[in-house]
């Protein structure tokens, strides 16, 4: 069966709340650009320290520069990720 890419975005990806999200870290990206901490084709991410998912904020004090390979790629422990596992809960 193949991916419904219109489906997907219809029920997902084309929501308000996805689309202000993808602004936000557009906006972070090209920030990071124009300070040069982040270059073209470099093969990094610029990820929220808080997800935005979690209450984070889009400011410069929670951006950190990361592998796009890190950034994009959870540890799977049941349905939950670990970033939305405290620490605490992952050491039991």
């Amino acid at each position: 069966m193949q991916r419904n890419y219109r489906r997907e975005y219809d029920k997902y990806q084309g929501t308000s709340v996805q689309k202000k999200r993808r602004a936000m870290r557009n906006k972070a990206r090209r920030t990071m650009l124009r300070t040069g901490k982040v270059h073209k084709g470099d093969g990094t991410d610029v990820a929220h320290k808080v997800a935005l998912s979690k209450g984070g904020k889009n400011v410069a004090s929670n951006w950190k520069v990361q592998s796009d390979n890190a950034n994009r790629s959870f540890a799977r422990k049941g349905h939950a990720l670990k970033s939305e596992v405290s620490k605490r809960e992952r050491r039991k």
